[in-house]
């Protein structure tokens, strides 16, 4: 009887294997779940209402996805694209820095800016890869191999060096909760202060590192590409 309350699990896996609608296999889970172990029906609509509720910022993320692809499709990219073009300053690396500055600086106020979906693919890649092409001509498969990785660096680089800036931030309070389980008294003002420099020095070197792609993408041109 106990083996029978893990039917839900058996339901999301039948659902997945068949490829079916992923919200209404969870749903139809849950309430089978609730029923069998004998929730009443209403506190089962209410458990999963209030899951729903906890659990809106991911479903927000979920949501911008189609959002971004429906405007790629009417020309995000596009408009992008031939903005760069008309910059004639504008190059690959100086728009990765640009953006990991930027990055960093919404990451430490805790700000939800970018990400890979929502900004990197739609936007700083396709405008990097316009600003090489502004300035070299058609890019080859391995060029743009090579800004795509960088651009998603100047993503990673920015998000993950400067979150612990902010006292508030996820990230910050396990360090904290951690090291004062190991015994070492600290809060989370002195890992923020602490976490600035290290943010400084990543976008100054990720700025750097983007500098010297510059200079690999001229050398690379000038060569033909080869």
């Amino acid at each position: 009887m106990e083996l029978l309350k893990l039917i839900g699990v058996l339901i999301v896996i039948i659902g997945f294997v068949l490829k079916k609608d992923t919200i209404a296999t969870v749903v139809i889970a849950g309430v089978v779940t609730g029923l069998v172990v004998g929730m009443p029906f209403i506190d089962i609509l209410n458990t999963l209402g209030k899951s729903f509720i906890s659990q809106r910022t991911a479903t927000l993320f979920v949501l911008t996805l189609p959002v971004i692809g429906i405007c790629e499709r009417y020309g995000l990219k596009d408009k992008a694209v031939d903005l760069i073009k008309k910059t004639k300053r504008a190059t690959s690396g100086r728009i990765i820095s640009l953006y990991l500055a930027v990055r960093a600086l919404a990451a430490a106020f805790s700000l939800r800016l970018g990400g890979h979906p929502q900004f990197v693919r739609p936007l700083i890649n396709p405008m990097a890869q316009a600003a090489y092409i502004a300035k070299h001509g058609q890019a080859d498969e391995k060029t743009e191999d090579t800004i795509k990785g960088y651009s998603a660096a100047g993503e990673n680089f920015g998000n993950f060096f400067a979150q612990n800036c902010f006292m508030g931030a996820s990230g910050t309070l396990l360090i904290v909760s951690t090291l004062n389980e190991q015994g070492y008294p600290i809060n989370a003002l002195q890992i923020a202060m602490m976490s600035i420099p290290i943010a400084v020095i990543a976008v100054l070197v990720g700025i750097g590192h983007n500098y010297l792609l510059d200079r690999h993408l001229d050398q690379h041109a000038k060569k033909g590409g080869k």
